[in-house]
């Protein structure tokens, strides 16, 4: 009688721990894909912003200082080329922490097996 106990509880520990892991990849899923197709272009506009906006000031602040300082090469492209560099190194730290933060949560939420 005591080892058909076991058994029973054995079985219920299992089931249960199953049934823990099922909803924790049910929820997995279920955020996963509430980041569809919106937060790829949220991310994509992000992006793009961060290399366009420096790459523009780079340009706007160029074509001033060559208009007052004229200088024998062209603050304009040499600005929007730093600018432009500038906005590229922005746009790969915001993706690189946006992936770390993507691989903690999957992590965390991954079934112990």
């Amino acid at each position: 009688m005591a080892e058909e106990e076991k058994d029973g509880r054995a079985v219920q520990e299992a089931f249960s721990k199953e049934v823990g892991e099922e909803a924790k990849r049910m929820e997995h899923a279920r955020r996963a894909k509430d980041e569809g197709l919106w937060f790829g272009l949220g991310t994509m506009g992000i992006v793009g912003w961060s290399i366009a906006v420096p790459t523009l000031l780079g340009i706007l602040i160029g074509i001033w200082l060559d208009a007052n300082w004229p200088a024998p090469f062209s603050w304009t492209l040499t600005l929007l080329v730093g600018g432009l560099m500038v906005g590229c190194l922005e746009a790969w730290q915001w993706v690189s922490q946006a992936a770390k933060k993507i691989e903690q949560r999957d992590e965390e939420e991954q079934p112990d097996e």
